[in-house]
C-alpha cells in the first residue's frame, strides 16, 4: 500500500513537471506566431513601396537576428511574471483566468519592443537593410506593436472560448455516456480532441479528457459494450 502511494506521488510530480513544460512550449509557439503575424502586417504597412518578397525577407531577417532567440529566452520571464500577477505558486497554470492574466500582464509588448529594436540594429549592421529602411521600421514600430497587441487580445478571446467550448463538449460526452449513446459520444469525443489543439494544457482539463479518452476507447474496442468491469472503472477513476 505504501509502495503504491509512493508510485502515485512520483507520477503526480512527473505529470506536474511535464505539464509545466507543455505550457511553456505553448507560450513559445503561440507568442512566436503572434509576433510573426504582427511583424508581417506591420511591415507591409510601414514599407508599402517594397515588393512582397522584400518585406518577407526583412521580416525573416528580424526574426532570425534576435527575435526568435529572444522569444525563447523571454518566455520564462514572461510566464513567471504572469504567474506572479495570478498568484501562482505551483509552477503551472491551473485555470483559464490565470492564463488570461499572464498573456495580458506578462510584459509581452515591452519585451517585443526591445527585441525589435535589437534586431533592427543587427540587420542594419549586417547590411541587410539600409539607413532609410532602418529609420522607417524604427518610426513605424508602434504599428507593429499595435498589431501584436491586437493578436494577443484575439488569443485571449480564443483561449476563453476554447475553454468554455471544451467544458460543454465534456459535459455533452458524459451525458451521452450516461444515456449509452455511442454515436453521440463519438461526435463529442471528436470535438474534444479538435479543441484540445487550440487550448493551453490545463491540469483539470487534461485529467478529464484523459479519462474520456480511455473510457471511449474501452467501449469502442469492446464492440460498443457499456458494461465495463469493476477493475476498468477503478482504473479510470484513478487517472490524474
Amino acid at each position: 500500500m505504501e509502495l503504491e502511494k509512493e508510485i502515485e506521488k512520483e507520477n503526480k510530480i512527473e505529470n506536474n513537471v511535464n505539464l509545466e513544460k507543455e505550457q511553456k512550449n505553448f507560450f513559445n509557439t503561440t507568442l512566436g506566431k503572434i509576433i510573426d503575424t504582427g511583424l508581417d502586417i506591420g511591415l507591409r504597412a510601414i514599407l508599402p513601396d517594397l515588393i512582397e518578397d522584400q518585406v518577407i525577407d526583412i521580416k525573416n531577417a528580424l526574426i532570425e537576428n534576435g527575435i526568435k532567440e529572444g522569444i525563447n529566452t523571454a518566455v520564462d520571464s514572461i510566464v513567471n511574471l504572469g504567474k506572479s500577477f495570478s498568484g501562482i505558486f505551483t509552477g503551472k497554470f491551473e485555470n483559464i483566468e490565470q492564463v488570461e492574466t499572464a498573456i495580458g500582464n506578462g510584459g509581452i509588448i515591452d519585451t517585443t519592443s526591445n527585441l525589435i529594436d535589437k534586431a533592427i540594429v543587427k540587420i542594419y549592421q549586417k547590411g541587410i537593410i539600409g539607413s532609410q529602411i532602418k529609420n522607417l521600421i524604427t518610426k513605424g514600430k508602434d504599428l507593429i506593436l499595435s498589431n501584436v497587441t491586437s493578436n494577443l487580445e484575439n488569443e485571449i478571446n480564443l483561449q476563453e472560448k476554447s475553454f468554455y467550448d471544451i467544458e460543454k463538449y465534456i459535459s455533452d460526452f458524459n451525458s451521452a455516456y450516461n444515456n449509452r449513446n455511442f454515436d453521440e459520444m463519438t461526435k463529442e469525443y471528436k470535438k474534444i480532441q479538435s479543441k484540445l489543439k487550440e487550448l493551453i494544457p490545463l491540469e483539470n482539463v487534461l485529467q478529464e479528457t484523459r479519462k474520456i479518452d480511455i473510457l471511449y476507447n474501452l467501449i469502442k474496442n469492446n464492440g460498443q459494450n457499456f458494461n465495463l468491469s469493476e477493475s476498468e472503472i477503478e482504473f479510470i477513476n484513478k487517472i490524474n
